[in-house]
Protein backbone atom coordinates (compact mmCIF):
# COMPACT_ATOMS: atom_id res chain seq x y z
CA UNK A 1 0.00 0.00 0.00
CA UNK A 2 2.98 2.42 0.98
CA UNK A 3 4.76 1.66 -2.12
CA UNK A 4 1.62 2.38 -4.33
CA UNK A 5 0.95 5.80 -2.62
CA UNK A 6 4.85 6.94 -2.78
CA UNK A 7 4.45 5.58 -6.73
CA UNK A 8 1.38 7.93 -7.13
CA UNK A 9 2.87 10.65 -5.21
CA UNK A 10 6.01 10.55 -7.76
CA UNK A 11 3.56 10.83 -10.57
CA UNK A 12 1.71 13.21 -9.61
CA UNK A 13 5.24 15.51 -8.81
CA UNK A 14 5.69 14.34 -12.33
CA UNK A 15 3.08 15.59 -13.99
CA UNK A 16 2.80 18.95 -12.06
CA UNK A 17 6.73 19.65 -12.93
CA UNK A 18 5.56 18.60 -16.75
CA UNK A 19 2.85 21.33 -16.48
CA UNK A 20 5.21 23.55 -15.20
CA UNK A 21 7.79 23.17 -18.17
CA UNK A 22 4.98 23.12 -20.91
CA UNK A 23 3.49 26.18 -19.23
CA UNK A 24 7.09 27.88 -20.03
CA UNK A 25 7.34 26.12 -23.07
CA UNK A 26 4.37 27.52 -24.26
CA UNK A 27 4.65 31.12 -22.78
CA UNK A 28 7.94 30.76 -24.60
CA UNK A 29 6.27 30.38 -27.86
CA UNK A 30 4.11 32.96 -27.90
CA UNK A 31 6.33 35.26 -27.12
CA UNK A 32 8.69 34.24 -29.92
CA UNK A 33 6.60 36.74 -32.45
CA UNK A 34 7.19 39.48 -29.91
CA UNK A 35 11.02 38.80 -29.57
CA UNK A 36 11.14 38.95 -33.17
CA UNK A 37 9.17 41.55 -33.68
CA UNK A 38 11.51 42.96 -31.14
CA UNK A 39 15.12 41.77 -32.83
CA UNK A 40 13.56 43.07 -36.17
CA UNK A 41 12.82 46.67 -34.83
CA UNK A 42 16.59 46.57 -33.27
CA UNK A 43 17.77 45.74 -36.75
CA UNK A 44 16.09 48.19 -38.13
CA UNK A 45 16.93 50.87 -36.15
CA UNK A 46 20.67 49.92 -36.58
CA UNK A 47 20.33 49.49 -40.43
CA UNK A 48 19.10 52.86 -41.09
CA UNK A 49 21.98 54.56 -38.22
CA UNK A 50 24.44 52.34 -40.68
CA UNK A 51 23.06 53.73 -44.26
CA UNK A 52 22.48 57.18 -42.43
CA UNK A 53 26.15 57.28 -41.23
CA UNK A 54 27.35 55.73 -44.65
CA UNK A 55 26.13 58.85 -46.50
CA UNK A 56 27.21 60.98 -44.22
CA UNK A 57 30.67 59.45 -44.65
CA UNK A 58 29.92 59.39 -48.83
CA UNK A 59 28.75 62.97 -48.74
CA UNK A 60 32.22 63.70 -46.99
CA UNK A 61 34.03 61.84 -49.28
CA UNK A 62 32.39 63.19 -52.07
CA UNK A 63 33.40 67.05 -50.66
CA UNK A 64 37.03 65.88 -50.34
CA UNK A 65 37.10 64.50 -53.71
CA UNK A 66 35.51 67.92 -54.89
CA UNK A 67 38.18 69.91 -53.05
CA UNK A 68 40.81 67.73 -53.97
CA UNK A 69 39.86 67.96 -58.06
CA UNK A 70 39.67 72.12 -57.46
CA UNK A 71 43.08 71.83 -55.95
CA UNK A 72 44.59 69.46 -58.86
CA UNK A 73 42.55 71.45 -61.62
CA UNK A 74 43.97 74.53 -59.96
CA UNK A 75 47.40 73.19 -59.73
CA UNK A 76 47.43 72.08 -63.11
CA UNK A 77 46.23 75.27 -64.55
CA UNK A 78 49.33 77.16 -62.44
CA UNK A 79 51.44 74.88 -63.84
CA UNK A 80 50.52 75.45 -67.50
CA UNK A 81 50.82 79.06 -66.86
CA UNK A 82 53.79 79.01 -65.68
CA UNK A 83 55.35 76.39 -68.48
CA UNK A 84 53.76 78.91 -70.85
CA UNK A 85 55.91 81.44 -69.41
CA UNK A 86 58.60 79.70 -69.43
CA UNK A 87 58.93 79.05 -73.22
CA UNK A 88 57.82 82.56 -73.71
CA UNK A 89 61.09 83.50 -70.97
CA UNK A 90 59.01 85.53 -68.63
CA UNK A 91 61.55 86.59 -66.66
CA UNK A 92 59.41 86.10 -63.32
CA UNK A 93 58.94 82.33 -64.58
CA UNK A 94 62.52 82.19 -64.83
CA UNK A 95 63.51 83.07 -61.61
CA UNK A 96 60.70 80.90 -60.02
CA UNK A 97 62.27 78.00 -62.25
CA UNK A 98 65.60 78.79 -61.06
CA UNK A 99 64.86 79.35 -57.33
CA UNK A 100 63.12 76.18 -57.61
CA UNK A 101 66.53 74.17 -59.03
CA UNK A 102 68.92 75.69 -56.37
CA UNK A 103 66.07 75.15 -53.54
CA UNK A 104 66.08 71.23 -54.73
CA UNK A 105 70.01 71.44 -54.24
CA UNK A 106 70.94 69.67 -51.29
CA UNK A 107 74.03 70.27 -48.48
CA UNK A 108 75.02 69.02 -45.23
CA UNK A 109 73.21 70.26 -42.39
CA UNK A 110 76.15 72.41 -40.87
CA UNK A 111 76.80 73.33 -44.42
CA UNK A 112 73.71 75.42 -45.57
CA UNK A 113 73.74 77.46 -48.50
CA UNK A 114 71.50 80.26 -49.57
CA UNK A 115 71.22 82.06 -52.48
CA UNK A 116 70.71 85.77 -53.76
CA UNK A 117 69.83 86.03 -58.14
CA UNK A 118 68.51 87.86 -60.76
CA UNK A 119 67.76 86.92 -64.41
CA UNK A 120 67.94 89.35 -66.89
CA UNK A 121 65.86 88.62 -69.94
CA UNK A 122 67.42 90.56 -72.63
CA UNK A 123 71.08 89.92 -72.40
CA UNK A 124 70.12 86.22 -70.73
CA UNK A 125 72.15 86.12 -67.82
CA UNK A 126 71.91 85.15 -64.42
CA UNK A 127 73.68 87.30 -62.13
CA UNK A 128 73.85 84.69 -58.61
CA UNK A 129 75.41 85.14 -55.10
CA UNK A 130 75.82 81.98 -53.19
CA UNK A 131 75.97 83.04 -49.79
CA UNK A 132 78.00 80.12 -47.80
CA UNK A 133 78.71 79.66 -43.50
CA UNK A 134 81.99 80.93 -42.51
CA UNK A 135 84.38 78.20 -41.80
CA UNK A 136 83.88 77.52 -38.50
CA UNK A 137 80.89 75.95 -39.39
CA UNK A 138 82.95 73.39 -40.98
CA UNK A 139 83.97 70.00 -38.89
CA UNK A 140 87.70 70.22 -37.08
CA UNK A 141 88.39 67.15 -36.58
CA UNK A 142 90.44 65.35 -38.85
CA UNK A 143 90.07 61.49 -37.36
CA UNK A 144 89.24 59.43 -34.39
CA UNK A 145 91.88 57.52 -32.67
CA UNK A 146 91.28 54.73 -29.67
CA UNK A 147 93.92 55.16 -27.10
CA UNK A 148 94.28 51.73 -25.61
CA UNK A 149 96.12 52.83 -22.15
CA UNK A 150 92.74 55.44 -21.52
CA UNK A 151 90.43 52.54 -23.46
CA UNK A 152 89.21 56.35 -24.92
CA UNK A 153 88.46 56.96 -28.33
CA UNK A 154 90.27 60.67 -29.10
CA UNK A 155 89.85 62.99 -31.25
CA UNK A 156 92.24 64.30 -33.54
CA UNK A 157 92.17 68.17 -34.72
CA UNK A 158 93.15 69.78 -38.13
CA UNK A 159 96.05 71.68 -38.94
CA UNK A 160 95.28 75.66 -39.09
CA UNK A 161 97.00 75.42 -42.71
CA UNK A 162 94.49 72.09 -43.26
CA UNK A 163 91.22 74.19 -42.27
CA UNK A 164 92.29 77.30 -44.61
CA UNK A 165 93.14 74.62 -47.56
CA UNK A 166 89.77 73.19 -47.16
CA UNK A 167 87.45 75.78 -47.08
CA UNK A 168 89.24 77.58 -49.89
CA UNK A 169 88.47 73.87 -51.26
CA UNK A 170 84.82 74.18 -50.14
CA UNK A 171 84.27 77.67 -51.69
CA UNK A 172 85.66 76.63 -55.02
CA UNK A 173 83.48 73.59 -55.11
CA UNK A 174 80.24 75.19 -54.30
CA UNK A 175 80.96 77.58 -57.10
CA UNK A 176 81.14 75.24 -59.90
CA UNK A 177 78.84 73.20 -58.36
CA UNK A 178 76.09 75.79 -59.10
CA UNK A 179 77.40 76.62 -61.90
CA UNK A 180 76.86 73.02 -63.51
CA UNK A 181 73.46 72.80 -61.65
CA UNK A 182 71.76 75.79 -63.39
CA UNK A 183 73.11 75.16 -66.89
CA UNK A 184 72.39 71.34 -66.59
CA UNK A 185 69.01 72.00 -65.09
CA UNK A 186 68.26 74.60 -68.31
CA UNK A 187 67.89 72.43 -70.96
CA UNK A 188 65.87 74.85 -73.09
CA UNK A 189 69.18 77.04 -72.77
CA UNK A 190 67.10 80.04 -71.13
CA UNK A 191 70.64 80.85 -69.85
CA UNK A 192 73.43 81.45 -71.59
CA UNK A 193 75.72 83.28 -69.34
CA UNK A 194 76.17 83.07 -64.85
CA UNK A 195 77.81 85.36 -63.38
CA UNK A 196 78.41 84.10 -60.02
CA UNK A 197 79.66 85.19 -56.97
CA UNK A 198 80.15 83.42 -53.47
CA UNK A 199 79.91 85.18 -50.38
CA UNK A 200 80.19 84.93 -46.53
CA UNK A 201 77.85 86.98 -44.19
CA UNK A 202 79.75 87.60 -40.49
CA UNK A 203 80.63 90.28 -37.91
CA UNK A 204 83.05 92.64 -39.20
CA UNK A 205 85.62 92.36 -36.59
CA UNK A 206 86.48 96.36 -37.13
CA UNK A 207 82.69 97.76 -37.28
CA UNK A 208 80.78 94.76 -34.93
CA UNK A 209 78.52 94.94 -37.89
CA UNK A 210 77.05 92.31 -39.83
CA UNK A 211 79.13 92.81 -43.05
CA UNK A 212 78.69 90.39 -46.24
CA UNK A 213 82.06 89.49 -47.92
CA UNK A 214 82.83 88.41 -51.57
CA UNK A 215 85.34 85.33 -51.57
CA UNK A 216 85.01 84.50 -55.42
CA UNK A 217 83.65 85.48 -58.55
CA UNK A 218 83.66 83.92 -62.08
CA UNK A 219 81.44 84.78 -64.99
CA UNK A 220 81.40 81.54 -67.68
CA UNK A 221 78.85 80.47 -70.46
CA UNK A 222 77.25 77.40 -71.71
CA UNK A 223 80.42 75.95 -72.69
CA UNK A 224 80.99 74.72 -69.10
CA UNK A 225 78.58 72.02 -69.61
CA UNK A 226 81.34 70.52 -71.65
CA UNK A 227 83.59 70.00 -68.56
CA UNK A 228 83.91 66.75 -67.23
CA UNK A 229 83.52 68.03 -63.30
CA UNK A 230 84.76 64.20 -61.98
CA UNK A 231 87.93 64.69 -63.06
CA UNK A 232 88.73 68.32 -63.03
CA UNK A 233 90.79 69.96 -60.16
CA UNK A 234 88.40 73.43 -59.05
CA UNK A 235 91.58 75.49 -58.28
CA UNK A 236 92.76 74.45 -61.87
CA UNK A 237 89.33 75.13 -63.63
CA UNK A 238 88.14 78.45 -61.60
CA UNK A 239 91.98 79.44 -62.83
CA UNK A 240 90.46 78.43 -66.46
CA UNK A 241 87.84 80.28 -66.01
CA UNK A 242 89.51 83.84 -65.06
CA UNK A 243 88.14 83.81 -61.54
CA UNK A 244 88.93 85.68 -58.63
CA UNK A 245 89.40 83.90 -55.36
CA UNK A 246 90.26 85.16 -52.30
CA UNK A 247 93.84 85.22 -50.73
CA UNK A 248 92.47 83.78 -48.02
CA UNK A 249 89.01 82.89 -47.68
CA UNK A 250 89.40 81.31 -44.36
CA UNK A 251 90.43 84.90 -43.10
CA UNK A 252 87.50 86.22 -44.62
CA UNK A 253 89.91 88.20 -47.15
CA UNK A 254 87.82 90.19 -49.28
CA UNK A 255 88.12 89.98 -53.26
CA UNK A 256 89.15 93.17 -55.24
CA UNK A 257 85.88 92.64 -57.96
CA UNK A 258 86.10 96.19 -59.30
CA UNK A 259 87.45 95.96 -62.61
CA UNK A 260 84.51 92.96 -62.85
CA UNK A 261 85.65 88.93 -63.88
CA UNK A 262 85.18 88.90 -67.56
CA UNK A 263 88.36 90.70 -68.43
CA UNK A 264 90.49 88.34 -66.44
CA UNK A 265 89.31 85.69 -69.18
Amino acid sequence: MLRRKKHADVIAESKIEFQKLHDDWRKSVEELPIERQRQEEAYQAVEQARVSQLAEVQRSYDAECQTRQAEADEANASLDTFIQSLDYDVEEAVQEYIAMVLGNSVYPDFLPVDYDFTFNSKLRELTLTVLVPAASALPTVKEYKYVRTKDEIVPSGLTLKAMKDRYTSVVGQIALRTLHEVFEADRAGRIQTIALKVAVEGLNPATGLLTRTDLLAVSTDRSFLSYDLANVVPTATLQHLGALVSKSPYDLVPIDASKGVRGRR
